[in-house]
Protein backbone atom coordinates (compact mmCIF):
# COMPACT_ATOMS: atom_id res chain seq x y z
CA UNK A 1 0.00 0.00 0.00
CA UNK A 2 1.11 3.48 -0.89
CA UNK A 3 1.64 5.84 2.27
CA UNK A 4 0.81 8.83 -0.22
CA UNK A 5 -1.40 9.75 -2.71
CA UNK A 6 -0.24 12.32 -4.59
CA UNK A 7 3.44 13.16 -4.71
CA UNK A 8 5.72 16.09 -6.55
CA UNK A 9 9.02 14.55 -7.77
CA UNK A 10 12.03 16.99 -8.31
CA UNK A 11 14.35 16.00 -10.51
CA UNK A 12 17.39 18.08 -11.45
CA UNK A 13 18.72 18.65 -14.72
CA UNK A 14 21.95 17.81 -13.63
CA UNK A 15 20.95 14.05 -12.99
CA UNK A 16 20.65 13.72 -16.14
CA UNK A 17 24.10 13.65 -17.15
CA UNK A 18 25.06 10.44 -16.16
CA UNK A 19 28.68 9.84 -16.98
CA UNK A 20 28.33 12.51 -19.84
CA UNK A 21 29.78 15.82 -19.42
CA UNK A 22 26.76 17.18 -21.25
CA UNK A 23 23.48 16.69 -22.43
CA UNK A 24 20.89 13.98 -21.80
CA UNK A 25 22.73 10.24 -21.12
CA UNK A 26 19.86 8.03 -21.88
CA UNK A 27 20.59 5.21 -19.39
CA UNK A 28 19.80 7.86 -16.98
CA UNK A 29 16.62 8.75 -18.73
CA UNK A 30 15.29 5.26 -19.01
CA UNK A 31 16.39 4.29 -15.28
CA UNK A 32 14.04 7.31 -13.90
CA UNK A 33 11.38 6.67 -16.05
CA UNK A 34 11.52 3.09 -14.73
CA UNK A 35 10.98 4.06 -11.50
CA UNK A 36 8.40 6.58 -11.96
CA UNK A 37 6.60 3.51 -13.90
CA UNK A 38 6.68 1.50 -11.08
CA UNK A 39 5.18 3.69 -8.68
CA UNK A 40 2.62 5.02 -11.27
CA UNK A 41 1.17 1.44 -11.62
CA UNK A 42 1.37 1.01 -7.54
CA UNK A 43 -1.36 3.58 -8.01
CA UNK A 44 0.45 7.07 -6.83
CA UNK A 45 -0.71 10.25 -8.70
CA UNK A 46 2.66 12.16 -9.73
CA UNK A 47 3.92 14.97 -10.97
CA UNK A 48 7.50 15.78 -12.03
CA UNK A 49 9.47 19.01 -12.27
CA UNK A 50 12.41 18.81 -13.54
CA UNK A 51 15.32 21.29 -13.72
CA UNK A 52 17.83 21.93 -17.08
CA UNK A 53 21.22 22.94 -15.32
CA UNK A 54 22.52 19.91 -17.89
CA UNK A 55 21.61 22.16 -21.08
CA UNK A 56 21.59 25.70 -19.60
CA UNK A 57 21.43 27.38 -15.96
CA UNK A 58 20.41 30.81 -16.13
CA UNK A 59 22.48 32.03 -13.10
CA UNK A 60 25.48 30.94 -14.48
CA UNK A 61 24.60 32.80 -17.86
CA UNK A 62 23.83 35.76 -15.50
CA UNK A 63 27.42 35.74 -14.23
CA UNK A 64 29.33 35.57 -17.44
CA UNK A 65 27.77 38.76 -18.14
CA UNK A 66 24.58 37.59 -20.06
CA UNK A 67 21.05 39.68 -18.88
CA UNK A 68 19.76 37.89 -16.12
CA UNK A 69 15.87 38.02 -17.35
CA UNK A 70 17.42 36.76 -20.73
CA UNK A 71 19.46 34.08 -19.11
CA UNK A 72 16.72 32.62 -16.83
CA UNK A 73 14.00 32.27 -19.89
CA UNK A 74 16.80 30.21 -21.66
CA UNK A 75 17.24 28.28 -18.57
CA UNK A 76 13.13 27.66 -18.85
CA UNK A 77 13.52 26.70 -21.84
CA UNK A 78 16.13 24.13 -21.27
CA UNK A 79 13.67 22.38 -18.54
CA UNK A 80 11.19 22.12 -21.50
CA UNK A 81 14.07 19.96 -23.58
CA UNK A 82 14.54 17.62 -20.64
CA UNK A 83 10.96 17.11 -19.59
CA UNK A 84 10.18 15.98 -23.32
CA UNK A 85 12.50 13.46 -23.20
CA UNK A 86 11.22 12.03 -19.90
CA UNK A 87 7.99 12.54 -21.57
CA UNK A 88 8.99 10.01 -23.96
CA UNK A 89 10.86 7.98 -22.07
CA UNK A 90 7.64 7.43 -19.91
CA UNK A 91 5.32 7.01 -22.87
CA UNK A 92 7.85 4.14 -24.43
CA UNK A 93 6.72 2.52 -21.31
CA UNK A 94 3.09 3.16 -21.92
CA UNK A 95 2.54 5.19 -19.29
CA UNK A 96 0.02 8.17 -20.17
CA UNK A 97 1.78 11.43 -19.58
CA UNK A 98 1.14 15.13 -19.92
CA UNK A 99 3.48 18.10 -20.35
CA UNK A 100 1.68 20.84 -19.10
CA UNK A 101 4.46 24.40 -19.17
CA UNK A 102 4.06 27.89 -17.64
CA UNK A 103 4.90 29.71 -21.01
CA UNK A 104 2.96 28.74 -23.91
CA UNK A 105 4.27 26.71 -26.60
CA UNK A 106 0.61 25.12 -27.95
CA UNK A 107 2.09 22.87 -30.32
CA UNK A 108 4.37 20.88 -27.61
CA UNK A 109 2.55 20.90 -24.55
CA UNK A 110 -0.30 21.97 -22.94
CA UNK A 111 -0.26 25.64 -20.76
CA UNK A 112 -0.12 25.19 -17.07
CA UNK A 113 -4.03 25.42 -16.05
CA UNK A 114 -4.29 24.05 -11.92
CA UNK A 115 -7.59 22.35 -12.12
CA UNK A 116 -6.72 20.69 -15.23
CA UNK A 117 -3.63 19.31 -13.73
CA UNK A 118 -5.26 17.90 -11.08
CA UNK A 119 -7.83 16.24 -13.43
CA UNK A 120 -5.05 14.60 -14.95
CA UNK A 121 -3.41 13.46 -12.06
CA UNK A 122 -6.89 12.13 -10.98
CA UNK A 123 -7.11 9.92 -14.83
CA UNK A 124 -3.70 9.00 -13.73
CA UNK A 125 -1.61 10.39 -15.85
CA UNK A 126 1.97 11.53 -14.44
CA UNK A 127 2.27 15.76 -15.10
CA UNK A 128 5.15 16.94 -15.96
CA UNK A 129 5.57 20.66 -14.84
CA UNK A 130 8.30 22.95 -17.53
CA UNK A 131 9.70 25.77 -18.18
CA UNK A 132 9.70 27.04 -14.04
CA UNK A 133 7.17 29.26 -12.85
CA UNK A 134 7.30 31.12 -16.23
CA UNK A 135 8.84 33.45 -14.20
CA UNK A 136 12.81 34.86 -13.94
CA UNK A 137 14.74 35.05 -10.79
CA UNK A 138 12.71 31.61 -9.69
CA UNK A 139 14.30 28.64 -9.84
CA UNK A 140 13.10 25.25 -10.49
CA UNK A 141 12.81 23.94 -6.64
CA UNK A 142 10.33 27.31 -6.36
CA UNK A 143 8.62 26.20 -9.05
CA UNK A 144 8.42 22.33 -7.35
CA UNK A 145 7.32 23.48 -4.13
CA UNK A 146 4.41 25.96 -5.68
CA UNK A 147 3.48 23.44 -8.36
CA UNK A 148 3.13 20.69 -5.23
CA UNK A 149 0.83 23.61 -2.97
CA UNK A 150 -1.30 23.83 -6.24
CA UNK A 151 -2.12 20.61 -6.73
CA UNK A 152 -2.23 19.21 -2.99
CA UNK A 153 0.65 16.80 -3.17
CA UNK A 154 0.60 15.23 0.10
CA UNK A 155 4.80 15.34 -0.55
CA UNK A 156 7.98 17.03 -2.21
CA UNK A 157 10.08 14.15 -2.99
CA UNK A 158 13.32 15.47 -3.66
CA UNK A 159 15.30 13.63 -5.98
CA UNK A 160 19.62 13.96 -6.07
CA UNK A 161 22.55 11.47 -6.00
CA UNK A 162 23.14 11.44 -2.18
CA UNK A 163 20.56 9.20 0.19
CA UNK A 164 19.25 12.12 2.15
CA UNK A 165 20.69 15.60 4.39
CA UNK A 166 23.85 15.47 6.12
CA UNK A 167 25.72 18.12 8.20
CA UNK A 168 27.63 18.79 5.61
CA UNK A 169 28.53 17.57 1.99
CA UNK A 170 29.14 14.03 2.20
CA UNK A 171 30.98 13.89 -1.37
CA UNK A 172 33.77 16.01 0.17
CA UNK A 173 33.77 14.83 3.90
CA UNK A 174 33.81 11.48 5.03
CA UNK A 175 32.96 11.87 8.45
CA UNK A 176 29.21 13.43 7.12
CA UNK A 177 26.45 12.64 9.10
CA UNK A 178 23.33 11.58 7.55
CA UNK A 179 19.75 12.99 9.35
CA UNK A 180 16.33 10.23 9.64
CA UNK A 181 14.39 13.60 9.60
CA UNK A 182 15.07 16.79 10.56
CA UNK A 183 13.14 20.26 11.19
CA UNK A 184 13.01 22.92 8.66
CA UNK A 185 14.27 24.97 11.76
CA UNK A 186 17.20 23.35 12.14
CA UNK A 187 17.82 22.88 8.37
CA UNK A 188 17.42 26.85 8.09
CA UNK A 189 20.25 27.32 11.41
CA UNK A 190 22.89 24.96 10.20
CA UNK A 191 22.34 26.78 6.83
CA UNK A 192 22.03 23.36 5.31
CA UNK A 193 21.42 23.21 1.21
CA UNK A 194 18.24 21.62 0.66
CA UNK A 195 16.31 24.07 -1.06
CA UNK A 196 16.62 27.88 -2.00
CA UNK A 197 15.54 29.96 0.68
CA UNK A 198 12.02 30.54 -1.65
CA UNK A 199 10.98 27.48 -2.18
CA UNK A 200 11.82 26.39 1.56
CA UNK A 201 9.59 29.22 2.71
CA UNK A 202 6.71 28.40 0.49
CA UNK A 203 7.11 24.42 1.85
CA UNK A 204 6.86 25.73 5.39
CA UNK A 205 4.50 28.01 5.07
CA UNK A 206 1.85 25.56 3.91
CA UNK A 207 3.52 22.74 5.92
CA UNK A 208 4.17 20.56 2.80
CA UNK A 209 7.23 17.87 4.14
CA UNK A 210 10.22 17.52 2.11
CA UNK A 211 12.13 14.18 1.44
CA UNK A 212 15.46 13.76 -0.12
CA UNK A 213 16.47 10.95 -1.48
CA UNK A 214 19.19 8.96 -3.59
CA UNK A 215 16.86 8.42 -6.98
CA UNK A 216 19.61 6.68 -8.50
CA UNK A 217 19.29 3.51 -6.38
CA UNK A 218 16.97 1.54 -8.32
CA UNK A 219 13.76 0.67 -6.63
CA UNK A 220 13.80 3.65 -4.15
CA UNK A 221 11.42 5.66 -5.27
CA UNK A 222 8.57 2.81 -4.89
CA UNK A 223 9.99 1.79 -1.50
CA UNK A 224 9.78 5.60 -0.22
CA UNK A 225 6.13 6.28 -1.15
CA UNK A 226 4.86 2.74 0.38
CA UNK A 227 6.40 4.36 3.27
CA UNK A 228 10.24 2.53 3.50
CA UNK A 229 12.87 4.31 5.42
CA UNK A 230 14.50 6.24 2.45
CA UNK A 231 16.17 9.51 2.48
CA UNK A 232 15.83 12.59 4.88
CA UNK A 233 12.35 13.95 6.08
CA UNK A 234 11.91 17.58 6.32
CA UNK A 235 9.39 18.00 8.89
CA UNK A 236 7.42 21.59 10.26
CA UNK A 237 7.11 21.49 13.91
Amino acid sequence: MASYKRILLKLSGESLLGEQGHGIDGRMLDLYAEEIRQVNNAGVQIAIVIGGGNIFRGVKGATQGMDRVQADYMGMLATVINSMALQDALERRGVQTRLLTAIRMEQIAEPFIRRRAQRHLEKNRVVIFGAGTGNPYFTTDTAASLRAIEIEADVILKGTRVDGIYDKDPEKHTDAVKFDSISGDEVLRRRLNVMDLTAFTLCRDNQTPIIVFDMNTPGNLLKLVQGGPVGTVVTWD
